[in-house]
């Protein structure tokens, strides 16, 4: 898929509790994964674009905005991007795909607010990480 998808999960509960699902997550391709933890609701993580590599977003804890911008010109993007926006939240398993050829910007929307990252590639396997300021594209 080339495009940022949601890719719904849900939530059973019952007397014994609560059970987080996602059925129609592939996760066969994931090669790693960490946490992301922002220090402050006021910090922006971003922007950092991946040619190759893609991503899937989970808030594990709290909540999160996510910007994605599909990148024009690695070298020089022009700056006036389309920003796609995503909100994550930890109620339900939802996993954002973010495809090979995107930008991301990351916003914490609760203190401790915990998102899992999940990569297709080892890290170290390729070298494909692209930053750009936080202010680079207009619409943030």
């Amino acid at each position: 898929m080339n495009i940022p998808t949601i890719i719904e999960g849900g939530k059973y509960a019952d007397d014994r509790g609560n059970l987080f699902f996602n059925n129609d997550f592939d996760a066969s391709v994931i090669k790693r994964i960490y946490f992301i933890e922002n220090n402050s609701i006021e910090y922006t993580r971003g922007w950092t674009g991946h040619q190759t590599e893609q991503r899937w977003f989970v808030a594990s804890k709290g909540s999160f905005r996510i910007k994605l911008t599909k990148i024009d010109h690695w070298e020089n993007p022009s700056r006036d991007l389309e920003i796609l926006t995503f909100d994550l939240h930890s109620e339900k398993l939802d996993v954002l795909h973010m495809p090979a050829g995107y930008a991301s910007a990351i916003e914490a929307k609760e203190e401790g607010a915990k998102l899992l990252v999940m990569v297709n590639y080892s890290l170290g396997e390729i070298d494909d990480d692209h930053r750009f300021p936080s202010d680079y594209f207009e619409n943030i």
